[in-house]
């Protein structure tokens, strides 16, 4: 008797330990779904928020690409007038250089002929 007893008592326990599984189960399924589509959602953000950022990537890199073709066109056209205004320079000085050459072998040609009198003229007298 006492054995009919003992399998009577844990029938019932199983029973309501499986009405407790099957509840929470019931919920654990909703909340996947739920948070799989809360995922789902999130991914979808995450890659329109990640094409609009390369978008306006491609704008700035584009825009600054821009404008700095277009800061080394005129960068050159500026080391182009540099390079000009040296050369005009240069020129300018070679030929001043040459002209203070030429006045000073002018003069030291002068001074020279006249040391060359000064000094000839007692040395052809003796």
């Amino acid at each position: 008797m006492a054995s009919p007893d003992s399998d009577s008592v844990p029938d019932p326990a199983p029973l309501s330990l499986k009405n407790d599984n099957v509840k929470p189960m019931n919920s654990k399924i909703a909340g996947p779904s739920e948070s799989r589509q809360e995922l789902l959602s999130r991914i979808q953000n995450l890659k329109q928020d990640l094409q609009s950022w390369r978008s306006k990537l491609d704008t700035q890199f584009t825009t600054y690409s821009d404008e700095l073709s277009e800061l080394k066109k005129s960068l050159n056209v500026e080391v182009e007038q540099l390079r000009s205004e040296f050369q005009e320079l240069r020129t300018t000085l070679q030929q001043q250089q040459e002209d203070v050459a030429a006045s000073l072998r002018n003069l030291g040609l002068q001074d020279a002929s006249e040391e060359a009198k000064s000094a000839g003229g007692p040395n052809s007298q003796d």
